[in-house]
């Protein structure tokens, strides 16, 4: 476990994440990606489980960034022991896979978000940033890949199912007029069916109506 490196910038004030990782080069990586954002700091270093959470216990942490595959307790179980010690802290679970049952088990464990070490890193950061703000975020190749199992017959709940082929394409990544597109009806009909999907979802937007989706057993 180790503490800040660099000087912070005197005009922010930046999120501070806590990064855990076992891997050194790809935690150098991931520290150099984030603290060249004058918004984002890593300001404290695990390379297990048990070191992240005693960091927490030592640290001042917005958002925990961690490998789904780590030693000893992997981050899953981390993810489940941050949400019961340390509500306020905003998790982002990052993997080199995109393995259906382990973004279902990340979801239910609380993490916020989910991230693919092979994206882009712009996407890692949004990610995070998104965690830190309140929002859910799912890496969109992790999305198309997880959402094409809600159109199953007998899944669709208190959604209708004009709304679940909205969902989906939400989760592909689709704006408001490449859904209107791909479903033959008109971009205020679309806006429409987004505003149920938020209501009926109790979403704050897109990404978290897709994740909430998930995790109200709409699969």
């Amino acid at each position: 476990m180790t503490g800040p490196t660099g000087a912070l910038p005197s005009d922010t004030l930046p999120i501070r994440i806590l990064l855990v990782e076992d891997h050194s080069f790809t935690r150098d990586g991931l520290r150099a990606a984030i603290n060249l954002e004058r918004d984002l700091r890593v300001v404290a270093e695990a390379r297990s489980g048990e070191e992240g959470l005693e960091a927490l216990e030592h640290f001042e942490v917005d958002v925990a960034v961690l490998d789904i595959g780590l030693p000893g307790i992997d981050g899953i179980q981390t993810t489940a022991e941050i949400k019961k010690r340390y509500p306020a802290v905003r998790v982002v679970m990052l993997t080199a896979h995109d393995l259906r049952q382990e973004v279902f088990a990340a979801l239910a464990s609380g993490a916020d978000a989910y991230s693919l070490k092979s994206g882009r890193p712009e996407l890692l950061l949004l990610a995070i940033r998104a965690a830190a703000a309140g929002s859910a975020y799912l890496d969109p190749a992790v999305a198309a890949h997880v959402m094409g199992v809600v159109r199953l017959p007998g899944t669709c709940g208190p959604l209708t199912r004009r709304e679940m082929d909205v969902l989906w394409l939400i989760a592909e990544g689709q704006g408001n007029k490449d859904i209107a597109l791909a479903l033959g009806i008109s971009v205020s009909t679309v806006k429409l069916h987004v505003q149920e999907l938020l209501v009926k979802l109790q979403a704050a937007d897109r990404t978290q109506a897709a994740v909430k989706a998930l995790r109200q057993g709409l699969l």
